[in-house]
């Protein structure tokens, strides 16, 4: 699977479920290590960019593509099975439960789980301190401009 990731150049390798820990986000607490991926590269601005206007936009980033091996275990959440309340902002607590649980569980290193961001779009979270982890790997790092039009 060919998965995306934009970040600051700082931060675009190695992959890391570091800063995720520090703050906490939507899909898990602080002090919990997760990856945030997009299944694809609009979906991976869009996450960004909400985030952001022109005036904080930094011009340092870069699209990551990750390939995923097709044997890594991948578990599916559909969107009938998260909790209430799963796209709020800010989110609720019982959305970080779940990236909690799986980061806890260990029996997979992929959570495929839907977009809040773009409905209908898929994310893709990754377990750093999973086994298989080591298995997935960067294929591509490049600089990714912003097109200023989306921050009207």
């Amino acid at each position: 699977m060919e998965v995306f990731r934009l970040a600051r150049e700082k931060y675009a390798s190695p992959l890391s479920g570091k800063g995720a820990a520090i703050k906490g986000a939507r899909w898990n607490s602080i002090g919990i290590e997760l990856i945030y991926i997009a299944k694809n590269r609009s979906l991976a601005m869009a996450e960004v960019a909400v985030h952001f206007t022109l005036a904080t936009l930094p011009e340092d980033y870069m699209m990551i593509t990750i390939d995923i091996p097709d044997d890594i275990k991948t578990k599916h959440i559909e969107e009938v099975d998260l909790p209430t309340g799963w796209r709020d902002f800010p989110h609720p607590n019982s959305t970080q439960k779940v990236g909690d649980d799986f980061v806890a569980e260990n029996k997979y290193c992929v959570l495929v789980i839907p977009s809040v961001v773009t409905q209908g779009d898929l994310n893709v979270l990754i377990n750093p301190n999973h086994k298989d982890f080591r298995k997935i790997t960067i294929k591509k790092i490049e600089k990714f401009p912003f097109d200023k039009r989306i921050f009207k």
